[in-house]
C-alpha cells in the first residue's frame, strides 16, 4: 500500500530545528520518547549491528550541568553575535538569535536526548560510524514532529564531550554524536523554507553537468545542457563582486575567452558588451552579450547573442557563508543558434558527443576561472 505522499512530504519538508518554539512548561512522557526511538531504530545501521545508544536526561540538576557546559563552549559567543546582528537584516540574524535563546534556556527544556554509538572514528574519512547514527537521529526528529513534538539538532556540546561523558558516566569507546533537546512545540504551523531547487544543485552523469529538462543519459541540445562550478572563498561578497563584475578578468584564466569591452557606458540590466573568443575546433568569433541581472555583491549574469533567444547564458553568483562566500559560475547552452548548433546540424548522429565535449571544455575553463578568482580574492 502506498503512502499518502502529501502527508509524507509535509512531514519531511516541515520538520524544523525548533529552538524558540519549544514548550518549556509541558512535560514529555517517557512513552513518547521510547516510541520515537523505536521508530528511529528502524534506520539502516552499518553491518546490521545494533550499536546506537540513546541517553535520555530529565533530571533538572543534570540538565543544568549539561547546559552550563554547553554555554561554556559557545554560549557567550552566540549571545554577542546575536546582539551584534540584531536589526541588521543579516542572513543569519534569526538563526543566531534562536541559537542564543536555546543556549540560554537549555536546562528548561523537558528532555535532553543524547545520541551515541559504540565505536570511535579512526579519522580515515571512511564511512562506518557516524553514517550509522545520523539517519537514525533524523528519523527520531521526524517521529517527534509527527507526534506534535520538536527538537533542535545541536553539536556544540561536543566541545565539552569529555566533561559530559564524565557527568553522564559514558564509558570510553562510545562516541557522542548529537544532542537533541525535546519538547512539545508551541503551535504546529511549521512550513518549508527556501532552498536551492534540485535542478540547481544536482549534476547528471559527471560533476558539474546540468540540464534544464529531464534526460535519459547524455544530454541533447534541446535538453538545455550546461555546467556549474563552485568554490568557497575566504573573502567578502564585496571583494568578490569587484572581481566577477570585471568582464575582462576571466581572460586571464580561460584558454578560449580572450577579453571583452563594454558597448554601453553603464553596467546594468540590458547593457551590452562584446566578447572575443578563440577555439581550435571552432575558430575565432566575436559575440554581443546582454546583461540579464546586475545585482551588486550577489548576481552578475548575461545572455549571449540575443537577449530573448540566447546562444548561451552565463551567471556568476555569490552566496554568503560563515566566514566565507560561495562563488558559483554557471553556463547553459541555448536555446538559440550558435556555432555549436551548426556543428550539430552537420553531424546529427554525433550530437550527444558534441555536447559532452563542449561541456568538458567549458568545465575546464570555468574551473580555472573560479580558482583564479579565489586566489586573487584571498590575497592579503
Amino acid at each position: 500500500m502506498s503512502f499518502n505522499i502529501e502527508e509524507t512530504d509535509r512531514l519531511l519538508s516541515t520538520t524544523r530545528s525548533v529552538k524558540k518554539r519549544l514548550d518549556l512548561e509541558r512535560e514529555v512522557s517517557e512513552e513518547l520518547i521510547l516510541d520515537c526511538i523505536d521508530v528511529a531504530e528502524q534506520a539502516p545501521t552499518g553491518g546490521n549491528q545494533s550499536s546506537r545508544r540513546w541517553l535520555v536526561v530529565r533530571d533538572s540538576k543534570v540538565k543544568k550541568e549539561i547546559a552550563e557546559m554547553y554555554r561554556e563552549v559557545g554560549g557567550q559567543f552566540l549571545k554577542e553575535q546575536s546582539q551584534r546582528l540584531d536589526g541588521t537584516g543579516h542572513h543569519n540574524e534569526k538563526t543566531i538569535e534562536a541559537s542564543s535563546y536555546l543556549a540560554e534556556h537549555l536546562e528548561e527544556v523537558p528532555v535532553l536526548v543524547l545520541v551515541t554509538i559504540y565505536g570511535e572514528h579512526d579519522g580515515s574519512g571512511r564511512p562506518g560510524l557516524f553514517d550509522s547514527v545520523i539517519q537514525a537521529a533524523w528519523s527520531f526528529c521526524l517521529a517527534l514532529r509527527s507526534r506534535g513534538l520538536g527538537s533542535a539538532w545541536t553539536t556544540m556540546h561536543l566541545g565539552n564531550a569529555e566533561k559530559i561523558a564524565e557527568l553522564l558516566n559514558i564509558p570510553k569507546g562510545v562516541t557522542q554524536v548529537v544532542l537533541l533537546p525535546v519538547a512539545h512545540t508551541l503551535g504546529d504551523d511549521f512550513s518549508s523554507v527556501s532552498r536551492d531547487p534540485a535542478r540547481e544543485i544536482t549534476w547528471f552523469e559527471s560533476w558539474g553537468k546540468t540540464t534544464q529538462k529531464s534526460t535519459n543519459g547524455a544530454a541533447t541540445f534541446e535538453d538545455g545542457p550546461g555546467i556549474k562550478v563552485e568554490t568557497d572563498v575566504k573573502a567578502s561578497p564585496e571583494k568578490l563582486w569587484d572581481l566577477i563584475s570585471d568582464i575582462n578578468l576571466p581572460s586571464n584564466f580561460s584558454d578560449e575567452f580572450e577579453g571583452a569591452e563594454w558597448l554601453d557606458e553603464t553596467p546594468e540590466e540590458g547593457a551590452r558588451f562584446k566578447g572575443h573568443n578563440k577555439n581550435e575546433r571552432m575558430g575565432e568569433w566575436e559575440v554581443t552579450c546582454y546583461i540579464k541581472s546586475f545585482k551588486p555583491n550577489k548576481v552578475f549574469s548575461w545572455n549571449v547573442g540575443d537577449i530573448e533567444n540566447p546562444a548561451a547564458s552565463w551567471e556568476f553568483r555569490l552566496t554568503p557563508l560563515a566566514g566565507a562566500t560561495r562563488l558559483s559560475f554557471a553556463m547553459t547552452l541555448g536555446p538559440g543558434p550558435s556555432g555549436l548548433t551548426r556543428g550539430i546540424e552537420s553531424n546529427p548522429d554525433m550530437e550527444k558527443k558534441i555536447i559532452s565535449n563542449r561541456q568538458r571544455d567549458q568545465y575546464v575553463n570555468m574551473r580555472r576561472t573560479v580558482e583564479g578568482i579565489k586566489e586573487l580574492a584571498e590575497q592579503d
